[in-house]
């Protein structure tokens, strides 16, 4: 049964090298006793959001739906035959996640499906499930158990899930709204979008940002670096993202150089080796 495990661990750690690079090399940095269960979470997010993004030509409801099912059976037995769902679930029950965070986080997919203009009663319903829980997931992880800890630290760890999502959706303004039409701000028309309303996402995003270090300064030093070098490559792709006009957002992706994010990486180590955070 090890071999099986460390096979479905290996999975979903294949599957975060191959999706995202820089949140891969950010979760090396955490300690190696920890790595496999953030791998394991990152795999079963990326699935789903596999299923309501790219999955066009497929019924994208019933996967899901299905997806659903296969997971919490997965919980309830401690064992799935897809390597993915199966590595999610042992760090489900392994670090005790609560189920509610799982089912939002659906939800907020399912809602990817045909919620194309959010209000703000969606965007913040939406945020929380798709970002927020996520960040709460892995806190379950860096906690270890610790309970006291984990409440101490939940709203940083939701307000950088916050941060991270709302750093994504002007990144991809682009992929968002001209091929898929959804518009995840509210009140905001991209074809009207100003820099007054940008400046405005972006002072909220900063303030996400600022709540989220608070969090991580008193993360346990096993996860610390980690979670930090994240923060940074976010930190660094929102100054990019400020230097672009709104009329020029919808006209590429803003990207931060593997230059930049090696000298942030350098940076992240020194200020942990000399305890600056």
């Amino acid at each position: 049964m090890e071999l099986y495990n460390q096979t479905s661990f290996g999975c979903s750690k294949l599957f975060t090298q191959k999706y995202s690079t820089s949140f891969s090399k950010a979760v090396s940095l955490l300690n190696p006793s920890i790595q496999n269960a953030i791998y394991g979470i990152y795999g079963f997010v990326r699935i789903a959001d596999e299923i309501v993004d790219t999955f066009h030509q497929h019924p994208k409801q019933r996967m899901l739906e299905e997806l659903r099912s296969e997971i919490f059976e997965a919980i309830s037995t401690g064992i799935s035959v897809n390597p993915i769902v199966h590595s999610f679930q042992l760090v489900v029950n392994s670090y005790k996640i609560p189920h509610e965070l799982i089912s939002s986080f659906l939800d907020s997919m399912e809602m990817d499906l045909d919620k194309k203009v959010f209000n703000a009663q969606d965007y913040s319903k939406y945020i929380y499930g798709s970002a927020e829980v996520v960040g709460l997931m892995c806190l379950k992880v860096f906690a270890n158990g610790d309970d006291e800890k984990y409440v101490a630290l939940q709203k940083p760890a939701q307000s950088l899930g916050e941060a991270f999502q709302k750093v994504n959706f002007l990144r991809d303004v682009k992929d968002d709204y001209a091929e898929r039409g959804r518009v995840y701000f509210p009140n905001i028309d991209f074809q009207t979008f100003t820099n007054v309303q940008k400046n405005q996402i972006e002072k909220d995003i900063a303030h996400d940002l600022k709540l989220a270090r608070s969090g991580i300064l008193a993360l346990p030093r096993s996860s610390q670096l980690g979670v930090y070098v994240a923060y940074l490559y976010f930190k660094e792709l929102l100054n990019r993202i400020r230097r672009v006009k709104a009329n020029q957002i919808m006209n590429k992706r803003i990207r931060v150089p593997n230059s930049i994010k090696f000298l942030l990486m350098l940076k992240a180590r020194i200020a942990f080796w000399l305890r600056l955070i």
